[in-house]
């Protein structure tokens, strides 16, 4: 997570700029920047690595003006060169602006606005809402900015001056971090709280727009509307679709500027504050409801085999009824797509109650859960309108194959295991492009097989929890009854349901487990049941012992699950749209399940 920094008042603002910007410069980043206005000219210095870099291009340079933005950057959208860096700029360098998060619809705005004859001289995100507020700009900054607003989507914060209405610096946020207050001869903004050192600054609510002046500041409160471009599916049938196919993008968005592959490690800005207590903690509890329960069960193995650190999952909706024995290196990880559920929420509060760190990863920076967590990851899903869960929860398998890596390397896990995970995570987007280009097969089978009541999906250790998280959205969005089944199990009971109208959607890869579930298939195939394999690419012998397959790409075993969840989703999307269901609304199902 990228730094922002401004200034107004009676001082030159260079001098308080580098100032703050050294106490923020803690925390690890790329490049940094500041930008000083004086008599509507405007100084702007931009500089790749340590912020003494940039003091070395300032030193003898007379830089004199009472407002000023600067910045420090960990790249993400964009690679690590100058033009990179902020502050950034429109198309005339009249607007200038700092910018803190990520905006989700990046490339659809760029493509806009080359699309309208802009000169875009940066590859970030963060310039593309200069170029927006240079659209909406009649002379009046805020109101460029209340227009910029409701064409933007993500977690953000902003803060943006104009040569053409001087004497102002006007700031807005959303589900990103935002604190002000004033100072001697001046206000100052910032995206870190801890540099307010003599005083508790204000923090900025979401869809505030602040005019800050010299020595005072007014606040407009602006709704932030985002349903016209949330509801428009485009070429997609359903919302449930759409989002299906979004996630190669999605998988791109949560890992970018995240990866230090050289060092093979993984950063969180939300969990910097919390980087030496982390390295104390021996267990962590990961608690959720439905599929993000399924995606703590995911972490629960990866965790303990990767990271080595004791990790155990648990269904919110019973653990808040229960009375364990914890200690204080426990840390508990909250996983809650909306961040708004009460089961999960009153685990929170009781956890702090105990006196335990709590770590909260959503899709809602500005949520609950994000107020009741000690530190947080953001899954940077985007907006999911379908009420079954299909990009958050990929979101979620990503966001923790990376926090394994983050807490194994703080432990006992190698460059070189690191490494390989990260360089074969960041391939799954286009292994994932792969699968969706064939999604016709799996049309295919829905046609074969729509006439089926009665399901098992079978899966084991990484893709045991993908098995049940199969079996759900068949319930969610088909309404047909399935049950997500551990493979070793299969004959401890659940066998006695097969028959020749009983089918087992059984997920296979080529892993250290196969020949269990090569075995669990010949014992169905004996009770006369039918398969349904998702294998291995390569993988011909698996042929003989199912009736129908679908393959992934080949991948670590670690990473399979990421891939084999994509031909469940889609499966159950074109079961429920061959039976007519209300795909993106189901029955009784609501987004996030709060007690009244």
């Amino acid at each position: 997570m990228s730094e922002i920094v401004g200034y107004i008042g009676k001082k030159n603002a260079l001098p308080i700029l580098i100032e703050k910007m050294k106490q923020m410069s803690f925390k690890e980043y790329d490049s940094s920047g500041i930008l000083v206005l004086s008599d509507n000219k405007a100084i702007l210095v931009k500089v790749v690595g340590r912020l003494e870099n940039l003091e070395k291009k300032l030193k003898n340079k007379k830089i004199e003006g009472n407002i000023g933005l600067g910045h420090l950057r960990w790249a993400s959208v964009g690679r690590v060169i100058t033009k990179n860096a902020h502050p950034h700029f429109d198309c005339k360098k009249e607007i200038f602006l700092v910018h803190s998060g990520m905006i989700e619809n990046h490339k659809e705005l760029r493509r806009q606005l080359i699309k309208e004859g802009h000169i875009l001289s940066s590859e970030t995100d963060s310039e593309l809402i200069c170029h927006l507020i240079e659209n909406y700009f009649q002379g009046n900054l805020e109101e460029a900015v209340k227009k910029t607003i409701q064409k933007i989507r993500g977690a953000y914060a902003f803060v943006v001056v104009s040569r053409k209405d001087p004497q102002k610096i006007v700031a807005v946020k959303f589900s990103s971090p935002l604190f002000f207050g004033k100072v001697k001869d001046g206000i100052l903004i910032a995206s870190d709280k801890s540099i307010f050192t003599k005083f508790k600054p204000i923090e900025t609510k979401d869809g505030e727009i602040i005019v800050f002046r010299r020595d005072k500041f007014h606040i407009l409160k602006e709704r932030i509307n985002f349903q016209s471009e949330n509801l428009d599916k485009g070429i997609y049938p359903h919302f449930m679709l759409k989002e299906i196919f979004e996630e190669p993008e999605i998988i791109e968005n949560v890992i970018r500027g995240r990866v230090i592959l050289e060092k093979g490690m993984v950063k969180f800005g939300g969990l910097d504050a919390l980087k030496e207590k982390l390295k104390k903690i021996n267990n962590l509890i990961l608690i959720g409801c439905g599929s993000s329960f399924y995606a703590a069960k995911f972490g629960e193995i990866l965790l303990q085999e990767y990271a080595k650190i004791n990790a155990r999952s648990e269904i919110a909706s019973e653990f808040r009824y229960l009375d364990p024995f914890l200690n204080k290196s426990t840390a508990v990880i909250s996983i809650s797509q909306s961040g708004e559920s009460t089961d999960t929420l009153a685990v929170l509060k009781k956890m702090k109650e105990k006196g335990m760190m709590t770590i909260g990863i959503t899709n809602v920076i500005s949520s609950s859960q994000a107020k009741e967590t000690d530190a947080g990851i953001y899954l940077r899903a985007g907006t999911e309108i379908a009420v079954a869960s299909t990009k958050t929860f990929l979101s979620q398998l990503i966001t923790l194959v990376m926090l394994t890596i983050y807490f194994g390397r703080q432990r006992s896990m190698d460059l070189k295991t690191s490494k390989r995970i990260l360089q074969e995570l960041i391939k799954t987007s286009n292994f994932i492009r792969e699968i969706l280009n064939r999604r016709s097969e799996i049309e295919k089978l829905a046609k074969k097989y729509q006439e089926f009541k009665n399901f098992y999906v079978l899966g084991m250790k990484y893709n045991f929890p993908i098995a049940l998280e199969g079996a759900l959205k068949l319930k969610e969005v088909s309404y047909l009854h399935a049950e997500g089944i551990c493979g070793g199990e299969l004959k401890h009971g659940p066998i006695a349901l097969i028959d020749k109208n009983f089918l087992t959607i059984a997920i296979c890869p080529s892993d250290s487990v196969y020949d269990k579930m090569k075995s669990n298939l010949q014992e169905i195939k004996k009770g006369n049941g039918l398969v349904i394999a998702i294998a291995t690419q390569g993988n011909r012998e698996i042929q003989k012992l199912a009736d129908d397959v679908f393959y992934i790409p080949k991948t670590l075993e670690i990473l399979t699950p990421i891939l084999t969840v994509i031909p469940l989703q889609l499966l159950s999307y074109y079961f429920a749209v061959l039976l007519k269901r209300e795909i993106d609304k189901p029955r009784n199902l609501v987004k996030s399940v709060i007690e009244k």
